[in-house]
């Protein structure tokens, strides 16, 4: 592993467990705060124990090894490299189906008051489709977050930024296919059993298409809401805005006439009242309003722009503490802070990857250049 100013880098190759304890074995003290830290958001907004968590976690077992098995493998090599047990490791991967499903399950749980995520794709001056996002979550995800670059015996090569233990988050691979994504939550987000949020996340990068990413999506009933911004290095872009279900719980949208596709916390591309659900992204977050609104005049004011013009925009503060790149709030109980952990903009036609260590505002961008390795 290595660190770029703060943000591990975990280099991992080979089979899939293989590639999960190298992942382990080199971010162990970041997996081990990943455990620490959602034992604690569980207990609180939950009302879930660790034991409890690890003994829900089970139910999700079938459904992952039905879909993809590399990730039940991964998830077994994390927990030997790190030293913590797979139903641990399992627990993390959960995260989504534990915390937005908390309050339609458990007597006295509450959703947390924070999303996730204003992503976009646009295209630049010189042609070029870029993609990307900023993350906001908890502030002990500022702690956790690690870049893993994984080279596989079977498939392509990908990195994402995630959530150390996590399997993925955001990301690109070798064959130029982006997945960028935001939370969502809707009434029907009751934490049934299916594929979970951060697995079909970790599948998806498998892909070789945009066309083999969207039908693997729509291919198996997931657990979870979530929006998908899937796109390519030869242009190609859309978005998947989903919620539990297949292929009938999902909203499609491509770039409008401009060649833009924006996207925040809420849903957008097809109201849930149309479709006679509740949207519980604009009853936690309202501000996700807002941040749509932010970086859609934002763009239009340099309509576009390139990776310099996308870091500006990424850094922007309006609306603050809860802007596109927000900050702590300093009158919010701590357990109930965010911020922006990363950013990071794709430029998948060339292998690149902006990222962003730490807040956008800070300008502490690294550019990691996939062009040999994945030659």
């Amino acid at each position: 592993m290595s660190n770029q100013a703060d943000l591990p880098i975990v280099t991992v190759r080979g089979g899939a467990r293989e590639r999960g304890a190298q992942y382990g074995e080199q971010a162990p003290t970041r997996v081990h705060r990943t455990r620490d830290a959602y034992a604690e958001v569980y207990a609180h907004y939950a009302t879930w124990d660790w034991d409890r968590v690890r003994d829900e976690a089970q139910a999700f077992v079938a459904p992952i090894e039905s879909f993809h098995p590399a990730s039940l493998e991964e998830m077994r090599g994390i927990a030997d490299g790190s030293g913590l047990e797979f139903a641990d490791v399992l627990a993390m991967n959960l995260r989504t189906e534990i915390l937005f499903a908390a309050k339609v399950r458990a007597a006295g749980a509450q959703l947390p008051p924070v999303l996730e995520c204003t992503s976009f794709s646009a295209v630049s001056d010189d042609g070029t489709r870029l993609f990307g996002q900023n993350w906001d979550w908890l502030t002990f995800s500022a702690d956790t977050v690690v870049l893993v670059e994984a080279t596989p015996d079977d498939g392509p090569s990908f990195m994402t930024v995630v959530e150390a233990g996590l399997l993925a988050k955001f990301g690109m691979n070798s064959s130029g296919l982006v997945i960028a994504t935001n939370a969502l939550v809707s009434a029907t987000d009751t934490g049934a059993p299916g594929v979970p949020y951060h697995v079909m996340l970790r599948a998806l990068l498998d892909c070789r298409t945009p066309t083999a990413a969207a039908t693997l999506l729509q291919s198996v009933p997931r657990s979870s809401s979530a929006n998908y911004l899937i796109g390519s290095g030869d242009g190609l872009a859309v978005d998947a805005e989903t919620r539990p279900g297949e292929f009938d719980a999902i909203s499609w949208q491509l770039p409008d006439d401009n060649g833009l596709l924006l996207h925040t916390n809420h849903f957008s591309v097809a109201p849930l009242r149309d479709l006679g659900g509740t949207d519980m992204g604009l009853k936690l977050m309202a501000d996700s309003l807002f941040r749509l609104q932010r970086i859609r005049d934002l763009v239009h004011a340099s309509p576009n722009g390139g990776v310099a013009d996308w870091q500006r925009i990424l850094a922007d503060h309006a609306g603050d503490p809860a802007g596109i790149c927000c900050h702590p709030d300093p009158d919010a109980d701590p357990i109930d802070r965010w911020t922006t952990a990363t950013g990071v903009i794709f430029d998948p036609a060339h292998r690149r990857a902006h990222i962003s260590v730490g807040n956008p505002c800070q300008g502490r961008w690294l550019l990691r250049d996939y062009t040999e390795a994945w030659a």
